[in-house]
C-alpha cells in the first residue's frame, strides 16, 4: 500500500503493556532525524488513523522525514489499558526507542495531537526531542500546569473557534512558557480541523524547513 510514492508499512512495536500497532511511512531521502506521532484521548475514539495525525504525517513526509505513528495501549490491536496518559507516555518512549535502532543516528522529533500533544511534550521532557510540534494541546483538560517547556524548537497549532479545547487557555498558557513555543493560531478553526487541514500541514512544514 502506498501514499504517494511512499508506502505504508505496518509492523508491531515491542511495549510496556505489551504489543503497540504501528505505522511507518519512510521517504528514504537523507534526513536528520525522525519523527513519532501521538494520536487523541483513546477514550474518545483516538487512532493513528486520525486525520490530523494523518496530516502531521504527510507533512513530514513532504519534508523527507520518516514518521512513525501508533495506536497507544488498548487502542486497535495495541495491547494494555487506558493509562491516564502515563502509561501512553511510556508507549510512545518505546516507538521513540524503536525508532533510534531503525535509523540510528537521527534525532527524535515529536508531534502530538489534542491528548497526543500533552503525551508529545511530556515524552520531549523526560527524553529530549530536536523538535515538537503539538496541536490542539488540551490544557483546561490535562495538567499541563505542572509541566515545563522543552528548549527544543516547539510549534504549538491552535484554532481560535476550537469546540472542544479553550482557545484563549491555551494562549495564556503559551504565554507563560518559558521559553516560549511559536504560536500559530488559525482564524474559524475547529479542533479537527475540519476543511482546514492544508493549512495545518503548511504550518507544520514552515515550521520544520525554517530550521
Amino acid at each position: 500500500m502506498t501514499v504517494g510514492t511512499v508506502a505504508l508499512e505496518r509492523l508491531s512495536i515491542d511495549g510496556p503493556a505489551g504489543r503497540l500497532e504501528g505505522i511507518v511511512e519512510d521517504p528514504k531521502l537523507p534526513a536528520e532525524g525522525y519523527a513519532v506521532l501521538c494520536h487523541p484521548h483513546p477514550l474518545h475514539g483516538g487512532t493513528m488513523d486520525n486525520k490530523v495525525v494523518v496530516t502531521l504525517a504527510r507533512a513530514f513526509r513532504e519534508t523527507g522525514i520518516p514518521t512513525l505513528r501508533f495506536n497507544f495501549r488498548g487502542v486497535g490491536s495495541s495491547a494494555g489499558t487506558y493509562d491516564d496518559g502515563n502509561g501512553e507516555t511510556a508507549d510512545a518512549d518505546a516507538v521513540a526507542s524503536y525508532g533510534a535502532l531503525r535509523w540510528p543516528g537521527r534525532q527524535l522529533l515529536l508531534a502530538g495531537f489534542s491528548f497526543g500533544a500533552f503525551v508529545a511534550l511530556r515524552l520531549a521532557l523526560e527524553r529530549g526531542a530536536s523538535r515538537l510540534i503539538t496541536v490542539a494541546p488540551p490544557v483546561d483538560r490535562m495538567e499541563f500546569s505542572a509541566l515545563g517547556a522543552p528548549s527544543c524548537p516547539w510549534l504549538v497549532v491552535q484554532g481560535d473557534s476550537d469546540e472542544v479545547v479553550d482557545p484563549k487557555r491555551v494562549f495564556a498558557w503559551v504565554k507563560n512558557c518559558n521559553p516560549q513555543p511559536k504560536l500559530v493560531v488559525m482564524p474559524g478553526v475547529g479542533h479537527f480541523f475540519h476543511g482546514h487541514l492544508p493549512l495545518l500541514r503548511e504550518a507544520v512544514i514552515d515550521a520544520i524547513r525554517s530550521g
